[in-house]
């Protein structure tokens, strides 16, 4: 570019020399110089202009306001011309790439907080903010100590990203745990990721409690067994004694068989794909769990079936059985001698069905009903042992409804009884004698 100016120059100069000298020796020296001093001052006004021009420009550098240039100014500004078009598809690719990136955090499921070297914010994705109680917008720029302030979240980012400190459990608010890391980057930034981890820690503590409760469950029966086969085999008992224990030990061994039927069934509900849907008619169903219930009550109880089978339901006939056999047998279980046992079946508003169970027994007092469906959770765990409940029937009932769409309402009060209800959804009802679906 450089040579291509002083060549161009160059030229012009000597083009002004030959016609001025051509022009003295023809009309007279001062003609001659006079044509040269002309153009000399023709062409410095014309620099002095377009450098005005250009001082302009740099002075507010709009793309579109750029100044064409004449002469050795042409190269000049083509080449500015050049440049300020590939700046600008520079900018314009580099402010996609921004928005991309912000679009690609926004959509993460953790939070992301970028922090300058004194702690202040930078920016913020919403889901950061939305964990740690911030305001995208009208929080940029202030320490984020000064907006959350759990001590030991405070006690974190002070002690430096550079550090690299372990990640911290914090909990912002009451029920919510959050994971948060500060990973330091750039020119004194910090990187400040966190993670509701709320759900994990529920589900980590349900599994040590699974755990420790399959252990207790199965360790019981256990103890007794090895206490019975004991004393069996070291004393001389009358036969009598001996049926007595070993009545004893059938129980003990009914009851381990019953839970890790129960294990099996709920692993099964949980891991196996759904069966095919078929139509389920729903009154046969019906009369078998109120046959089932007079059964189990052995006329302890009044049993009554209220029932509308306009509707039957869709889905595998093994599940809803076992299901709504969980809930009348909890039902006869916990009602006391001399109660009743309603088992309704209704047609609900927009085709919705709804089975309930009804009971006239002791209740459940409101801060259990949360937890119902829990394995082995027990309200009163001596009187579930009294009755041979596993802890495990309700969390069936649980996934078998999931897998139906279903939804299972609890109503209950301490000493007025209980209503188990299961909600079926329109899609999962047919009327009534219709034939079976593949």
């Amino acid at each position: 570019m450089t040579r291509r100016i002083a060549l161009r120059a160059a030229i012009f100069l000597l083009a002004v020399s030959v016609a001025s000298l051509a022009l003295g020796r023809f009309a007279g020296p001062p003609w001659g110089w006079g044509l040269f001093i002309g153009c000399v001052l023709a062409a410095w006004l014309h620099g002095v202009v377009s450098l005005a021009a250009l001082a302009r420009w740099v002075a507010r550098p709009l793309p579109e306001e750029l100044p064409e240039g004449r002469g050795a100014w042409t190269g000049v500004l083509r080449a500015l011309h050049r440049h300020e078009r590939d700046a600008s598809r520079r900018h314009a690719a580099a402010t996609e790439a921004l928005v991309r990136f912000r679009r690609a955090v926004q959509a993460l499921p953790d939070g992301v907080v970028i922090l300058d070297g004194r702690g202040r914010i930078e920016w913020s994705n919403d889901t950061a903010a939305a964990q740690l109680g911030l305001d995208a917008e009208s929080d940029l720029g202030q320490p984020i100590v000064n907006l959350v302030r759990v001590p030991e979240f405070i006690a974190y980012v002070r002690s430096g990203a550079a550090e690299a400190p372990p990640p911290v459990r914090l909990e912002i608010r009451e029920g919510t745990l959050l994971a948060a890391q500060a990973i330091a980057f750039g020119e004194e930034q910090t990187l400040l990721l966190t993670r509701d981890v709320t759900q994990g820690e529920r589900l980590e503590t349900m599994r040590r409690d699974f755990v420790a409760n399959v252990s207790h469950e199965l360790r019981t029966p256990l103890t007794v067994l090895a206490g019975f086969l004991e004393t069996v085999r070291e004393l001389k008992l009358d036969p009598q004694r001996t049926r007595d224990y070993l009545a004893m030990m059938q129980d003990q061994t009914s009851r381990m068989q019953r839970i890790i039927e129960d294990l099996l069934t709920l692993s099964n509900l949980e891991s196996s794909p759904p069966s095919p849907p078929r139509a389920v008619p729903v009154a046969p169903l019906l009369e078998r769990l109120r046959a089932d219930a007079e059964a189990l009550s052995g006329g302890r109880h009044r049993i009554a079936l209220s029932a509308e089978p306009t509707l039957d339901l869709v889905g595998a006939e093994g599940e809803l059985a076992s299901a709504f056999g969980n809930l009348v047998t909890n039902a006869v279980r916990y009602t006391p001698a001399g109660g009743e046992i309603r088992i309704e079946w209704r047609e609900e508003a927009d085709g919705e069905a709804r089975f309930s169970v009804v009971d006239t027994g002791v209740g459940i007092a409101a801060e259990h009903l949360p937890r119902l469906t829990e394995r082995f959770y027990r309200v009163d765990r001596s009187r579930s042992r009294e009755t041979g409940g596993t802890g495990l029937g309700l969390a069936i009932v649980k996934h078998a409804l999931s897998r139906h769409e279903a939804r299972l309402e609890i109503e209950s009060a301490p000493g007025r009884g209980s209503r188990f209800s299961a909600r079926f959804p329109a899609r999962r009802t047919v009327a009534a004698g219709a034939t079976e679906r593949g």
